[in-house]
């Protein structure tokens, strides 16, 4: 792996951290903790955002500007 830093790995990992956190807030449900549940939640959410916006990043820095006039 090229990147060993944090951030390097939770991108790599980003799907399988995502589905744990679900299935942690999930059980959290069923044993009647919804708050400690949304915390978790809350943790997948900025995850999944911060992913989002980095893509668009990513997106928005490769495009090509088109012709100049």
């Amino acid at each position: 792996m090229a990147d060993e830093s944090v951030g390097g790995v939770a991108e790599l990992y980003l799907g399988n951290l995502l589905y744990a956190l679900e299935r942690c807030a999930l059980s959290l449900d069923q044993e009647g903790k919804a708050l400690d549940a949304a915390f978790y939640r809350g943790i997948g959410r900025k995850l999944a955002d911060a992913r989002g916006r980095a893509q668009r990043a990513a997106i928005g820095s490769s495009s090509d500007p088109g012709p100049t006039p």
